[in-house]
């Protein structure tokens, strides 16, 4: 997009496709260089399989300092309450929680996603059916999601969540998934 008639000095725009190329090449810098100063923070990527839709992504949503806005969307969207179709913005806490877990798990497989997002109309029909749904969840708020990890042990991951003490961590032996949130530190 260079033009003659701009000082060679000036920034030249960039659209949104232009911005992304130069971001994932910058991801690609910072993993084979050593890490800048100015961006310590290394990049960051989550694979997922929604057990309900059937719907896979993998996120690479962390890189050079910043997190990457196109990727939080679609997480968003793969998060979305199923029932109802209603998406709402994940908190990106939770991801970074997420990928803290599965490197303490030491387990390079895709989370299975249980439940993510809820609406409010979603979240109060299972708290009329479940004493386990709170009536006022964090999944309301884009802060919680209930997940495995494939091919590895439940109990472990709810271990590994509650030795991070970053929020709530549920364990549901029987229905093999552990709920973590980026809300206040608590446990069952």
């Amino acid at each position: 997009m260079y033009q003659k008639t701009r000082p060679p000095n000036s920034v030249v725009p960039m659209d949104r496709r232009g911005f992304l190329c130069k971001a994932g090449a910058l991801c690609a810098a910072l993993g084979a260089a050593p890490v800048l100063a100015m961006a310590r923070e290394r990049p960051r990527s989550l694979r997922f399989v929604h057990t309900h839709t059937g719907e896979t992504l993998t996120a690479p949503y962390f890189c050079g300092g910043v997190y990457i806005e196109a990727c939080l969307h679609d997480v968003n969207f793969l998060m979305r309450d199923f029932r109802t179709g209603d998406s709402h913005l994940i908190d990106p806490l939770l991801l970074d929680l997420l990928y803290d877990l599965q490197t303490l798990a030491d387990h390079d497989a895709p989370y299975e996603i249980i439940s993510g997002y809820r609406s409010p109309k979603t979240n109060a029909l299972l708290h009329r059916k479940s004493g386990g749904v709170a009536e006022h969840s964090q999944h309301i708020l884009g802060k919680a999601v209930d997940v495995r990890l494939s091919g590895y042990s439940t109990r472990k991951l709810g271990e590994h969540a509650r030795s991070l003490s970053r929020g709530g961590v549920g364990y549901y032996g029987s229905s093999d998934f552990v709920h973590v949130d980026t809300g206040r530190v608590r446990y069952w």
